[in-house]
């Protein structure tokens, strides 16, 4: 009669051992974060996430390009002008960064395209005055 091997019998490797015995020694007890959700899970995949991440934890920021500096002035400037306290301060705030968006459409300015052109200052008036 030949001797048969049990079939079945669990293998434990080396690696898997480790981790056993330092479970078993409590090494892996308390955790900073042990049972809670991954962050960021929920979010969409963004191949840039870990040097989003990384800009975020160590405080650091990334100045935009000029272009698309000017239109997020332009976007405040325009929101600024909307909660004007007079017709006079919204012509004014406009007429500024209209000189701005002018000068750049007439140099240039490096970034993506700057799509943006002057406000129509009566307009934005007009729809401030229906606001009041």
């Amino acid at each position: 009669m030949t001797e048969r091997k049990p079939t079945g019998v669990p293998f434990e490797s080396w690696i898997d051992r480790q981790i056993r015995e330092a479970e078993d020694r409590g090494e892996f007890d308390d955790l900073p974060g042990a049972g809670k959700p991954l962050p960021g899970l929920d979010r969409d995949h963004d191949e840039m996430w870990w040097i989003k991440q990384k800009v975020e934890s160590e405080g650091l920021s990334m100045p935009l390009p000029p272009t698309l500096a000017l239109r997020k002035q332009a976007e405040e400037a325009l929101a600024e002008a909307r909660g004007a306290r007079s017709e006079t301060e919204v012509r004014r705030i406009i007429e500024e960064i209209n000189g701005k968006i002018r000068q750049a459409i007439r140099t240039g300015l490096s970034g993506p395209p700057l799509n943006l052109m002057p406000f129509d200052a009566d307009q934005i008036v007009s729809e401030w005055r229906r606001v009041r």
